[in-house]
């Protein structure tokens, strides 16, 4: 077999890992979709499609970890190839994680629909900060398809708002609590569904800072935002 052809069978390997992480990327995007539709109108089959569904992003993130493992095994990449499977690994345990997150705003939604919790708390900052979360995981998994590192950058800088609106909806909470003890049960069932979404975020900025990883070739996960900016656009 010639060198050429090795070559070009290594590029369909690596391009089917990489489609694949694609497709379970897309699976998590709709299950947060669904989540937070099932949260917005208390719709306990969403809640239900969601919880179910989980299982499936299990399955895949063993199937590419292993196909990726099989890869590194047969054809012993170096450089960029060998830090775009270990980044693909890192990343698939982020969408897992992310999928997740998903899981527990549907079984919280569940059980405010369950004990009646009525919408005596604004969760207004957790519906924006719902949208924020699907969009920078959407805008990830484009970089990560791109290997765009400014996009990856952006996204790292976004992820901050996610933060600053769950901040938000903590304060309110608190006063929300402070001012009716009957709604502590209630208020602490959305602080868990906010900090689901902020983790989603966190996820987002996580796969952005493994595609700065793939294509510089630096490590910038404990950097600061202006640090990780300076190398991705570098």
């Amino acid at each position: 077999m010639s060198d050429k052809h090795l070559s070009s069978q290594f590029d369909a390997d690596l391009n089917l890992v990489s489609s694949k992480v694609l497709e379970m990327g897309g699976l998590v995007e709709s299950q947060i979709i669904t989540a937070m539709q099932a949260l917005n109108e208390f719709d306990a089959e969403a809640a239900e499609r969601v919880i179910v569904a989980e299982e499936r992003l299990n399955t895949m993130e063993v199937d590419i970890d292993e196909e990726c493992s099989n890869i590194i095994a047969r054809r012993q990449p170096a450089a960029r190839d060998l830090r775009l499977l270990l980044a693909i690994s890192k990343t698939i345990t982020n969408l897992e994680r992310a999928g997740d997150e998903a899981e527990k705003i549907a079984k919280r939604t569940k059980r405010l629909m369950e004990d009646g919790a009525s919408r005596s708390v604004n969760i207004a900052e957790i519906k924006i900060s719902g949208e924020m979360a699907v969009s920078i995981l959407r805008r990830a998994l484009d970089a990560f398809a791109r290997l765009d590192t400014v996009a990856a950058a952006q996204i790292v800088r976004d992820d901050k708002a996610i933060d600053e609106e769950f901040r938000a909806f903590v304060r309110k909470l608190v006063t929300y609590m402070m001012e009716d003890p009957r709604t502590i049960s209630v208020g602490l069932d959305y602080l868990f569904i906010a900090k689901a979404i902020e983790r989603i975020g966190d996820h987002a900025k996580n796969i952005a800072e493994f595609i700065i990883y793939i294509v510089k070739g630096t490590d910038v996960r404990h950097k600061s935002r202006d640090a990780l900016e300076r190398e991705a656009l570098s």
